[in-house]
């Protein structure tokens, strides 16, 4: 018999810019996106969420060369930063909905 072929994994993926400086063409000041972000916390909204929406709809590449700080440092500084990492919590409702689903499945 044949075997099907094989797929490989592939190693393309997204690669940040060498410089660490703010784009030029990017006009933005580093503390109305400061602003922004508080304002997207407040709405409830994740780090990785902000960050998702400031790249799509703001152009906002990297927060980071802009502002010189990350997205969770900024919210730590204005004390809006979540209890649990986001990572664990993302985990954490994961691990129940499997339970639940097990549950109602078994």
């Amino acid at each position: 018999f044949t075997m099907g072929r094989m797929q490989g994994t592939g190693i393309s993926a997204s690669a940040l810019p060498y410089k660490r400086k703010a784009p030029l063409w990017k006009t933005m000041s580093p503390s109305s996106i400061t602003e922004m972000i508080v304002k997207f916390a407040k709405k409830g909204m994740t780090p990785s969420q902000i960050g998702v929406v400031l790249r799509d709809s703001h152009g906002v590449a990297q927060v980071v060369s802009i502002t010189g700080s990350k997205i969770l440092r900024i919210l730590k500084a204005n004390g809006l930063a979540p209890s649990l990492p986001e990572d664990l919590y993302q985990l954490i409702k994961k691990a129940v909905n499997v339970r639940k689903h097990l549950e109602k499945n078994r």
